[in-house]
């Protein structure tokens, strides 16, 4: 997202920006690989995306992935819905220390099964009772690339809008018909998704079919839109949503307190950007480590300033969890009231 210093701001600290290093796990790479191995094995002649072919999408309604999973608990009285697709763009999978190169290939099987078995399973999935889900993949900059000079990074963040963008170009040509569309994203994601939200919803015709902009993990400056506002309930549509999730607690010696802007920041318990403290009680459920168990009340939330505050996570030996960067957690925390928000918003978006 050329000119949008915000992400400068996840560079200040290295040792607050813990996406794989949280001692408890929310979501994993998965034992079971729920795709098949001959789906990972496609070449790029050409090194580059091919979105008229299933294998240039880590989601897709014409292809078996792993955002189809749902949950045990949700399997009697699950409902298929597809009035409305989402559009999802999944976070940094590209992450290893040893790994030199500064953007994903497209076509690397590690990193694909990687992604499916993540970022796919447990977070594209809260969408997959009332959408149609299109994730597509892309070549992602390396997380390193965050923690190094904007002017350098930028051609890295780059070639991955790049690829994100002709996606949805092609999503648009193709898929979409005409159909209202759900923007989601987390972390790398979000600096992509709110870059097209910009090109493409923001003052254009496509606002008009725009059911909501779920673009969470990273600082969304609230003057970033002109036109696209934060929801303010839990009906509201056309508008944007985003949170990061931290300990209650977190307080200013961390990056956050060098932030210069607002942030939009609405809590997913209540859908409001009030800063009322929403109890556990408002928890429907998350998603952690086991795909197939639902954690009841799984956390409180209010919001602090730019951030979203929580208790510490129920889950067996929280006692021993120390971090207070719940990163990884942003969507899974919130899974069962997510899921149930969109099937409010686009109720919403029809009744208009």
């Amino acid at each position: 997202m050329k000119n949008y210093k915000t992400y400068s701001l996840w560079r200040t600290n290295r040792q607050n920006f813990l996406f794989i290093l949280i001692p408890f796990v929310f979501f994993s790479c998965t034992k079971k690989n729920y795709s098949s191995k001959a789906a990972y094995q496609f070449n790029a002649a050409d090194k580059l995306p091919d979105y008229s072919h299933l294998y240039y999408w880590a989601a897709h309604p014409w292809k078996k992935n792993t955002s189809d999973s749902i949950p045990k608990p949700l399997r009697a009285t699950y409902k298929k819905d597809s009035s409305a697709d989402v559009f999802f763009i999944y976070p940094t999978t590209l992450t290893s220390k040893k790994d030199q190169r500064w953007n994903a290939p497209i076509d690397d099987a590690s990193i694909n099964a990687k992604t499916d078995n993540s970022t796919i399973l447990y977070q594209a999935s809260v969408f997959n009772e009332s959408c149609r889900i299109f994730a597509p993949r892309y070549r992602q900059a390396h997380i390193r690339a965050f923690f190094i000079p904007e002017k350098e990074s930028e051609k890295y963040f780059d070639t991955a809008y790049e690829d994100i963008r002709n996606a949805f170009v092609y999503y648009l040509q193709h898929y979409n018909g005409g159909r209202p569309i759900i923007i989601a994203s987390h972390s790398q994601g979000t600096k992509h998704a709110a870059r097209l939200l910009k090109e493409f919803f923001e003052n254009r015709p496509l606002q008009n079919k725009l059911i909501c902009a779920y673009i969470i993990g990273l600082p969304v400056p609230e003057n970033y839109f002109t036109t696209l506002k934060p929801c303010n309930d839990s009906g509201a549509t056309g508008c944007v949503v985003s949170w990061r999730t931290f300990k209650r607690g977190y307080t200013e010696s961390n990056y956050v307190a060098k932030e210069n802007f607002k942030a939009i920041v609405v809590n997913p318990l209540s859908w409001t950007t009030d800063t009322l403290l929403v109890p556990s009680s408002k928890n429907y459920g998350g998603v952690l480590l086991k795909f197939n168990k639902i954690i009841p009340h799984t956390v409180n939330a209010n919001i602090h300033n730019n951030v979203l505050w929580t208790s510490k996570p129920n889950i067996f030996g929280k006692l021993f969890i120390t971090k207070k960067n719940y990163h990884i957690g942003d969507i899974n925390l919130f899974y069962m009231n997510i899921r149930q928000n969109v099937k409010t918003r686009i109720s919403a978006f029809w009744r208009q």
